[in-house]
């Protein structure tokens, strides 16, 4: 035990000196050794002290890679990716571009918040990758690069489902104005299925706009009620016409013969223009 607390206290005190020196080179090797050994942190620090003095070098390219890469092995993901754009932006045809524009990506994927947050760096993080895939089309890493584009598309499509769902629970809270939340579940949900066409959540998104246009009509003033009620028996057909075998279909069926009560139909119309001639 002794002997484990002075090779830590001798590793310690060296690493000290090492900040000190302004032996730049030399502090600069000090780094490689501590990345070498895994202690990324230490490597990092190190590297932040010798970047600017070392742009411009031989070693400059060099070092700011590795110091994107201390900082990505240590979970610092904003700062890596912050140097690793640094990185390509200053050598767009460096030894480490195509690696560096990569990770780029991955670190912002890697902060990415969960769906009900702000999405930002999702939105970052998906350009990250849309551009790698335009700079480097052949490259070994696209078909990764795609697949973190779906995850993160993925995420997209809750945080729109989310807040489709959130704007249709409010219902008729007049704080956004009468009937505003459903209009705004509708526009919501109608809008992810433009963006994202291919989402598995598609039929989720199609219920919900039901379900609005059906709550939009029955929350309406008696001179609106009709047309849209209507307007929820149209989304009802291309509902049941686009999922035939929809886990939905109960709940559809149920909306459209609550919904028939409210209209006329063509028949009926034509049957009561009859009677009066």
């Amino acid at each position: 035990m002794l002997c484990l607390l002075l090779l830590v206290a001798t590793g310690c005190s060296k690493y000290v000196a090492v900040t000190k020196t302004q032996d730049y080179d030399y502090k600069y090797e000090m780094a490689k050794q501590y990345y070498a050994q895994g202690q990324y942190n230490r490597a990092s620090l190190l590297l932040n002290d010798v970047l600017t003095i070392l742009k411009g070098t031989d070693q400059g390219e060099e070092s700011l890679f590795l110091a994107g890469t201390c900082a990505m092995k240590a979970r610092n993901y904003q700062s890596a990716s912050t140097i690793f754009k640094k990185y390509y932006q200053s050598y767009p045809r460096g030894r480490y571009a195509e690696m560096a524009r990569f990770n780029a990506g991955v670190c912002l994927y890697r902060i990415t918040p969960e769906p009900k947050l702000d999405q930002t760096d999702t939105y970052a993080a998906v350009t990250e990758f849309q551009n790698f895939i335009e700079t480097y089309p052949a490259s070994k890493y696209r078909q990764q690069a795609q697949d973190y584009i779906f995850k993160l598309q993925d995420k997209l499509v809750e945080k729109e489902y989310l807040s489709a769902k959130l704007y249709y629970d409010l219902g008729p809270y007049i704080g956004n104005g009468s009937n505003g939340n459903y209009q705004a579940c509708i526009v919501t949900a109608e809008n992810a299925i433009k963006d994202y066409p291919y989402t598995s959540k598609r039929e989720d998104f199609a219920i919900l706009i039901l379900r609005a246009k059906f709550a939009l009509a029955q929350h309406s003033i008696e001179s609106k009620k009709e047309e849209r009620y209507h307007t929820a028996i149209d989304e009802y057909y291309g509902f049941v016409s686009e999922y035939p075998e929809s886990k939905h279909m109960k709940e559809a069926q149920a909306l459209f013969n609550k919904a028939k009560k409210y209209v006329v139909s063509e028949e009926e119309e034509t049957s009561d223009v009859s009677s009066a001639h």
